[in-house]
C-alpha cells in the first residue's frame, strides 16, 4: 500500500485521542492554561457531564488578537523559549503546559470558542473552531479587564465513536470535580469555582501562600477531619524538598483515593508514591487500610521529566531512589514526632456510640410515672441507698481542708498533679481490660493490651536495629528460579537484604541462591519469600516483603509478651503504663492502626448529658 500524508484535521483528531480522553481531560488542559497565564481566579462551568458544554474563565494575562490564530495551531506555544544557542530544552520545563496540543485537539473534535482581552489592551477579540475548521478573528465583548473565556460545546461530536465510550453524565461530572480539586490543592493561592448543570458545586477562595493556607485549602477539599488529624511534612535532601501533610495512622481509609502527589505544582499519578507510603506506614496500618496525604515535591526541573505522556499526568525522576527515600524518611520522622497522638475521629466515633439513635437531644426529662423510684417519694429511698455506698461520703483527697477561724493556712508547697500529664492519672480499671484515667480537662480510656503491645513492639524494633538480625544458615542452599530481569533486580539489593538477615547470591542467569535466612522467621518458604521480594521490587522499587515478615514476627511476639486483657493492674502499674506511652513514639495506635486510647473532653461529656 502506498504511504500517504494524513490531513491536518485528522492528525489533530488522532492527537485528541491521547490529550482529551474525556471531558475532565479537557477541563484539566484549559485550567492549566489559565494557571500558566497567571490567573488568580479560575471559574469552571460544565453541563451534561462536560459533553454538552464546558466553560473555563480566568483573569490571567489574556491573548492579543494576533495570538489567537496561533493558539489553535498545533505545536504552537508560548511556554517554550529557545536558549542562547537557539535550542529548546525539554528537560527544564517550568510551566504546566508546553506541548501546544490541547486547544487544537479540542477544536478538532468539538465546537471551540476563545474570547480574550490581553492585559493592557482595550479591545477584546474571539476566534471559533468547529471540527477543526478555524474562523477569522473578530471583535467581541469581554466582562473583565483582562483574561480569557474558553467555551467548548458538543465535545466529541466530530468523533461519534468516542461518545460510545463515555460513562454516565454523573460519572463524568464527578471526574471533572475531582480534577478541579486536584488543581486547587496544588495552587492554594488561586481561587476556584465550579458549577455543574447550573448548580454551585465548589467554591474555594484564594488562600495565603504557605503551610497555613495550604492546610486550609486541603481541609476545604479533603474535609475538616483531615486538617484536624494531619501532620506537617517538611524535609529536604540533596536539593529535593518534600512538604505537605499526612494523616495520623488512626485516621486511615479503606482505599488509596485520598493520596495525592504534586511535583513542582503539577498533580501527578505515580506508583512511587504508593510504594513509599506503604513502606512508611508499614508499622502502623493493616494491609487493607490506607493513609490519607497530600505531598508536594519541589526539585530542579532538570531532575524530572514531565514529557512522558501527552496528558502530562506521569513524570519520571532522574533519581527515583532519592525521592522515594525522602518520602519514607520524611513521613517516618513526622510520625515519630507525633508521639502518642491519636486522631480526633477516635473520640468522635466513641461519642457517637454513646448517643441514642433517633432521640431528641438533650434527652427529655422522664414523666412522673417513668421511674418508680421518683414516684410517691421513692426518690428519698433511692437517695438513702446511694449514700450507703461505701466511700461515697468520704472526703476526697483533692478537697480543701477546713482550718477554721483563726487558724493560719499552711504555706502551699507546689506539687505536680498527675492529671497534668498528657494521658492523665489512672483512676480505675474496668473489666480488667481498660484503664480509665483523668486529665485536667477530660477522661482517657486505654486498652491496656493494645497499648502495651505497641510498647513492646517498639522496644523489639529498636533492639533489632541496634543488634542486627540474627541469621540462620540453610543446611542445603536453595535455588530459586526467576525471570532474568527479576533475578537481576533481587541480586542488586543483596546488601540491603543481608542487613535484614537474608543472604543471597546470583546463580546463573534467571536464578538466585539463598544461603541464609532470618532466624526469627523459623522454618520459612525461601522460594516464596524471594518471589514476593521480586514482585515488590517490580511494583514499588522496594523489598518490603522481607521487612514486613520480620515486623509481623515482632508484632506476634509483642502480642504474646504484652499485658493481656483480663489481668488486674495496680495503680502504680497503670500509671507506669501511661507514662511509658507518653514517652514512646507511635503509642497512639496498635500495630494494625487501631487506637490504643480514646480521649473524651469534659465539654463533650457535658454535652452528652445535656449540660451544654
Amino acid at each position: 500500500m502506498p504511504i500517504r500524508r494524513l490531513p491536518p484535521e485528522l492528525i489533530n483528531r488522532i492527537a485528541a485521542g491521547e490529550v482529551v480522553e474525556r471531558p475532565a481531560s479537557a477541563v484539566k488542559e484549559l485550567v492549566e492554561n489559565a494557571l500558566d497565564a497567571g490567573a488568580s481566579e479560575v471559574q469552571v462551568q460544565a453541563d451534561g457531564g462536560g459533553l454538552t458544554r464546558i466553560l473555563v474563565a480566568d483573569d490571567g494575562q489574556g491573548l492579543a488578537a494576533d495570538q489567537l490564530p496561533l493558539a489553535v495551531e498545533r505545536h504552537a506555544t508560548s511556554k517554550l523559549n529557545p536558549g542562547d544557542d537557539g535550542e529548546y530544552d525539554l528537560l527544564r520545563i517550568a510551566t504546566m503546559g508546553f506541548r501546544g496540543e490541547a486547544l487544537p485537539s479540542i477544536g478538532s473534535v468539538a465546537r471551540l470558542s476563545i474570547t480574550s482581552r490581553a492585559k493592557g489592551f482595550a479591545d477584546a477579540h474571539a476566534i471559533f473552531v468547529e471540527g477543526g475548521a478555524v474562523s477569522a478573528v473578530s471583535p467581541a465583548g469581554f466582562p473583565g479587564p483582562h483574561g480569557a473565556r474558553v467555551e467548548v460545546r458538543d465535545l466529541f461530536y466530530a468523533t461519534p465513536a468516542r461518545l460510545k465510550f463515555m460513562k454516565s453524565e454523573r460519572s463524568e461530572s464527578q471526574a471533572i470535580t475531582e480534577e478541579l480539586k486536584r488543581q486547587a490543592m496544588a495552587h492554594e493561592a488561586v481561587g476556584f469555582a465550579l458549577d455543574l448543570d447550573g448548580r454551585r458545586t465548589l467554591r474555594l477562595p484564594a488562600e495565603a501562600p504557605g503551610d497555613e493556607g495550604r492546610l486550609a485549602r486541603l481541609g476545604a477539599v479533603m474535609g475538616r477531619e483531615f486538617s484536624d488529624n494531619a501532620l506537617l511534612i517538611d524535609h529536604e535532601r540533596e536539593g529535593v524538598r518534600l512538604s505537605g501533610y499526612a494523616g495520623l495512622p488512626t485516621y486511615n481509609r479503606g482505599n488509596a483515593a485520598h493520596q495525592y502527589l504534586f511535583v513542582n505544582g503539577r498533580p501527578v499519578r505515580d506508583r512511587l508514591l504508593q510504594g513509599a507510603l506503604r513502606g512508611a506506614y508499614a508499622d502502623f496500618l493493616a494491609r487493607d487500610r490506607h493513609p490519607a496525604c497530600a505531598l508536594y515535591i519541589e526539585l530542579d526541573p532538570g531532575l524530572v521529566d514531565v514529557n512522558v505522556h501527552p496528558a502530562k499526568a506521569e513524570v519520571r525522576f532522574r533519581d527515583p531512589g532519592l525521592v522515594r527515600g525522602l518520602i519514607v524518611s520524611g513521613l517516618r520522622h513526622s510520625l515519630a514526632a507525633a508521639g502518642h497522638r491519636a486522631s480526633t475521629t477516635v473520640a468522635q466515633a466513641a461519642l457517637g456510640g454513646f448517643r441514642p439513635q433517633g432521640l431528641p437531644y438533650p434527652p427529655p426529662r422522664p414523666s412522673g410515672g417513668g421511674f418508680s423510684a421518683w414516684s410517691a417519694g421513692g426518690w428519698q429511698a433511692a437517695a438513702a441507698a446511694v449514700q450507703a455506698i461505701p466511700g461515697l461520703s468520704d472526703i476526697s483527697a483533692r478537697a480543701e481542708p477546713d482550718y477554721g477561724p483563726g487558724v493560719a493556712e499552711p504555706a502551699a508547697t507546689p506539687a505536680f498533679d498527675p492529671v497534668d500529664h498528657p494521658l492523665g492519672a489512672a483512676r480505675a480499671q474496668v473489666h480488667e481490660t481498660y484503664i480509665v484515667a483523668q486529665t485536667r480537662d477530660g477522661v482517657v480510656i486505654v486498652d491496656q493490651h493494645a497499648a502495651h503491645e505497641r510498647l513492646v513492639y517498639e522496644r523489639m524494633k529498636t533492639e533489632m536495629a541496634d543488634g542486627g538480625v540474627t541469621r540462620q544458615a540453610l543446611l542445603l542452599p536453595e535455588v530459586v528460579e526467576l525471570d532474568p530481569a527479576e533475578a537481576e533486580r533481587v541480586v542488586a539489593r543483596a546488601d540491603e537484604l543481608a542487613a535484614l538477615g537474608l543472604v543471597i547470591e546470583p546463580f546463573g542467569p534467571g536464578a538466585v541462591l539463598v544461603r541464609e535466612v532470618p532466624a526469627m522467621l523459623g522454618e520459612t518458604d525461601a522460594a516464596g519469600l524471594i518471589r514476593d521480594i521480586a514482585d515488590d521490587l517490580a511494583e514499588n522499587g522496594q523489598a518490603l516483603a522481607l521487612k514486613e515478615r520480620l515486623e509481623d514476627v515482632c508484632s506476634t511476639m509483642a502480642c504474646h509478651g504484652s499485658v493481656r486483657a483480663g489481668r488486674r493492674l495496680t495503680a502504680p502499674e497503670m500509671n507506669a503504663l501511661l507514662r511509658q506511652m507518653e514517652a514512646t513514639p507511635h503509642s497512639g495506635q496498635c500495630n494494625h492502626g487501631r487506637p490504643t486510647y480514646v480521649e473524651l473532653k469534659l465539654a463533650d461529656i457535658e454535652r452528652l448529658f445535656g449540660r451544654r
